[in-house]
């Protein structure tokens, strides 16, 4: 599975946009993985759990409860975009999700990827478990 020290990390990329995903939520690890190989013509994107300290210390208006419930991309003009706006972001920004952009942004389907993403996002360990140990991580399932 992916380590969190074997991704650019935000603090040797200054000029990449961060991605704040759930380090301990192994589903997050994969599509992290994922997209760190889409993200194959620079280092257009440093990565960190939102679990880490320097989350709070950088991002202070993103809580807890907010990155739980969704990945964020904070851009280089310190834009925030949660969930699957975030995604659509990505899909502008990587030339790998270019061929994907025109589905996300169809007009009138954001409320249908919106959904989509919550479904999965509430799921996540249930797909794939999570890496830590005690309840410190736990999601609430629906």
């Amino acid at each position: 599975m992916i380590q969190q020290n074997e991704l650019p990390d935000p603090d040797k990329f200054p000029n990449a946009d961060v991605v704040i995903f759930d380090g301990q939520c192994n589903f997050c690890k994969s599509q992290i993985k994922t997209l760190q190989r889409l993200n194959c013509c620079g280092n257009r994107l440093a990565y960190i759990s939102l679990h880490d300290s320097r989350v709070a210390e950088n991002y202070p208006d993103l809580t807890h409860e907010m990155m739980m419930e969704q990945m964020y991309v904070v851009d280089q003009a310190g834009c925030r975009h949660g969930g699957v706006n975030a995604v659509r972001y990505l899909s502008r920004r990587l030339p790998m999700l270019w061929l994907s952009a025109p589905f996300l942004h169809l007009p009138g389907t954001a409320r249908l990827w919106r959904w989509l993403y919550q479904q999965v996002a509430k799921r996540r360990y249930k797909l794939a478990g999570k890496s830590c140990d005690d309840d410190a991580c736990s999601v609430h399932f629906d």
